[in-house]
């Protein structure tokens, strides 16, 4: 009974957003992880609600991708899952007391016993998991009872995912005409529209192929605000962009609602800027803005959370939301002009459409950063008070994609970056598709009724699913018009072969009609060429070599790319506050594909042997693959090595020990990922000699972790020692650690360098 208790217990302390993760994945968020809910759990997710029948068919076929292949795959990581981020904080306060004397070590030592043996009671508790099961299934479904319309209540679970079918004829392109009193029944008589220039354009074959082919010639501009600019294309004649000192929002083409409501949502980010007030946009807006008005593809790696996120976020939405808008206006418009033509007029003036209706996909990380751009597009389209949007589903939007204020665990010390990118409701696995018409929006629209589809890469990937399933849709994908892919530096630390996998299903032909309209279909839809007219919007923390294959090799713009390139002068060394000498081991290798195996075989060579011995005791080994992580650990295993591991897998307890035993020396070596420290933070004590086994993929992580160093305070500062592998396949990263002007010294020369930093370099 008091399992069956403990189960039920458990089950309904969680919140509406966890059970939903459980049921959909096997497992929850890495940021609010339970391992005992998984093992008594996991077996209880088949079930569905009684309106599972209703929904409609698009609908139930998301849904079983989403629980059948993505429960499967993701089930085999049961047993080693995160922990939530409350429990391990208690270790954390655990370990810091711990440091305080040794008895108080000594008792928190039987209490970590306790919790491993509470493991073991865990594990024997499994045969006996149908009964915690059933408790469960009873508790949901008592949950259900008491209410006939829950699902909408943050404080309960989604039983399966929701899509509006009721209005579908208000949102229906096909079915509605332009209004009059729209104000933009003529936007498709405007020759100067970006809009039309680039939509209309009809390519010939020989440039399609060149666009496939030929190399891009590229041209170098300096811009103020944004700086150093590469403007790449493969047709020969493109012009260069200048940048715009001043901007007249009437110049820009925007939908007319637009206009007036921009400077008004925007008010926000200019009063902190030392320019005339009746400026729309900031420099940076006024500069990114326009270059995705002219529809080039855009990358910039210089996106801070901090600092430029927010004025880069409402940028793109009124890009995104210009382009929703003029694109419906145009097909309403045309759907006046059909409805009032006379017979036997040609219908080849009237191709206004794509094969599928989503025009817009935008990929962020987060729910939070959904319902940011949500609340965005609200804002741009309510020209005052008196003129409220109609937005449907809004209440069950601000349940799912809001956030619970007693979820955040307290009291929690965390840089102001962590803090930033952390906020809000921080599941990654979701997708909402959003239709707009004139004055009204539709969330949860069904994806082939939607204009604007935003998803997580997880959320995504589930529904295009994987060769070999039989359930899986990308059709939806054929016809997007504008990607925008927010925070790419994050997917990093997610799974960057989700946005690998998108970007090698989007713009296909698709499988079926879905009901299209061939004669209202463009012709560049048609030849499958929309892959060259789709603009692509790439916004990153940094430059990574991932980053940039994606940008050169999957945009296939024929109006060009615009890369931001701007060098480091100075990097992230500069901000080290202890005085640490930094030796930095260069290894050679002949190939990108060959660096991997040529660091292992380096480290455990020539670096390894060097921190054998006892004195270099407290020795962290900064790793930031999980493979390399794998490597390394069996290697050491092998090798019957003294040392402790934390990755962002490890379990509390095992957490909690990790780190007792490296600050106390029973552990020599402390091998440590990089994704544990993204998504955790925590301040490991009882470092003396840092090895980093290759370059961080932030370089504000590099002083982190070094400044690491001054949390222990034993009077052996002279013992300190720090070591970098690279090679020259890691320049960006190098750059960003030490400045361009040392990367290039460090470059020609294969010898070690070896930099002491005493917090003023």
């Amino acid at each position: 009974m008091g399992k069956r208790r403990a189960g039920r217990e458990l089950l309904r302390s969680l919140s509406k957003k966890q059970k939903k993760h459980l049921r959909e994945f096997g497992e929850e968020h890495p940021f609010y992880d339970k391992l005992l809910l998984l093992l008594l759990l996991h077996s209880c997710f088949p079930f569905q609600s009684e309106d599972s029948d209703k929904s409609s068919a698009e609908s139930d076929s998301e849904t079983e991708v989403e629980q059948v292949s993505g429960y499967h795959k993701l089930l085999a990581t049961l047993k080693t899952s995160p922990e939530s981020e409350s429990e391990e904080e208690e270790d954390e306060s655990e370990s810091e007391e711990a440091e305080e004397s040794e008895a108080e070590m000594d008792s928190e030592g039987s209490q970590e016993t306790g919790e491993a043996e509470g493991g073991e009671e865990d594990k024997n508790d499994v045969p006996e998991e149908e009964e915690a099961t059933d408790t469960a299934e009873q508790i949901l479904s008592q949950e259900q009872a008491d209410g006939t319309d829950k699902s909408c209540d943050p404080r309960h679970g989604v039983i399966e995912e929701f899509t509006d079918v009721k209005h579908e004829s208000e949102f229906s392109l096909e079915t509605n005409f332009m209004e009059e009193e729209s104000g933009d029944c003529n936007a498709d008589k405007r020759d100067s529209n970006p809009f039309k220039q680039h939509m209309d354009k009809e390519l010939e074959d020989k440039e399609i192929e060149k666009t496939s082919t030929l190399p891009k010639t590229s041209s170098q501009s300096q811009w103020p605000r944004l700086g150093q600019l590469i403007f790449s294309s493969t047709l020969e004649k493109h012009k260069t962009l200048k940048a715009d000192k001043e901007v007249d929002v009437k110049q820009l083409h925007l939908h007319k609602p637009l206009e007036s409501t921009w400077p008004k949502v925007n008010k926000q980010f200019l009063s902190s800027v030392d320019k005339p007030v009746d400026s729309p946009f900031t420099p940076l807006q006024r500069e990114l803005f326009c270059i995705m008005n002219s529809y080039r593809d855009l990358f910039y790696p210089e996106r801070n959370a901090l600092t430029n996120g927010e004025e880069i976020r409402h940028a793109y939405c009124l890009h995104a939301l210009n382009h929703v808008l003029k694109a419906n206006a145009q097909v309403l418009s045309n759907n006046t002009k059909r409805r009032d033509r006379k017979p036997g007029t040609d219908t080849d003036d009237y191709r206004d459409q794509g094969l599928t209706r989503p025009k817009v996909l935008m990929i962020v990380p987060f729910r939070e950063c959904a319902l940011r751009i949500v609340h965005t597009f609200i804002s741009l389209l309510e020209v005052n008070d008196k003129k409220k949007v109609d937005v449907s589903n809004k209440k069950r939007f601000k349940g799912e994609f809001g956030s619970d204020p007693e979820e955040k665990p307290p009291n929690l010390k965390r840089p102001e970056d962590y803090e930033a990118v952390f906020a809000g409701n921080i599941d990654d696995h979701f997708r909402i598709g959003v239709a707009i018409l004139q004055k009204s929006m539709r969330l949860y629209a069904p994806f082939y009724s939607s204009d604007i589809i935003i998803a997580s890469p997880l959320g995504i990937r589930t529904v295009i699913g994987a060769e070999g399933e039989k359930k899986r849709d990308f059709d939806f994908l054929s016809s997007i018009e504008i990607l925008i892919i927010d925070q790419a530096d994050i997917y990093l630390m997610q799974n960057w072969e989700h946005v690998l996998h998108l970007m090698k299903h989007i713009n296909l032909l698709p499988l079926d009609s879905h009901g299209v309209d061939f004669s209202r279909v463009r012709m560049l839809n048609l030849n499958n060429w929309s892959k060259y007219y789709r603009q692509t919007l790439l916004f990153s923390a940094l430059q990574d070599p991932q980053i940039n294959s994606v940008f050169n090799k999957h945009c296939f713009n024929y109006a060009g790319q615009v890369a931001v390139r701007n060098v480091p002068l100075t990097g992230s060394i500069s901000h080290v506050v202890v005085q640490l000498p930094h030796v930095f081991r260069r290894l050679e290798a002949e190939s990108v594909t060959s660096v991997i195996d040529a660091r292992f075989q380096f480290f455990i060579d020539k670096v390894l042997p060097e921190y054998r011995d006892a004195i270099m005791s407290h020795t962290l080994i900064y790793v930031p693959s999980y493979f390399d992580y794998v490597r390394l650990r069996n290697y050491f295993k092998k090798e019957d090595l003294n040392f402790t591991h934390i990755c962002e897998y490890t379990k509390k307890a095992a957490v909690c020990r990790a780190r007792r035993f490296f600050l106390r020396g029973e552990k020599q070596f402390l091998l440590f990922t990089e994704r544990f420290h993204f998504y955790k933070r925590y301040t490991i004590k009882g470092i003396r000699n840092l090895i980093f086994y290759e370059l961080p993929t932030y370089s504000h992580f590099y002083s982190e972790i070094c400044n690491m160093l001054k949390a222990t305070d034993s009077g052996v500062d002279a013992t300190w020692t720090c070591t970098v592998l690279y090679s020259k396949y890691d320049a960006q990263k190098l750059a960003a650690v030490v400045g361009i002007d040392r990367t290039a010294q460090m470059l020609q020369s294969k010898k070690n360098v070896h930099l002491f930093v005493t917090g003023e370099n």
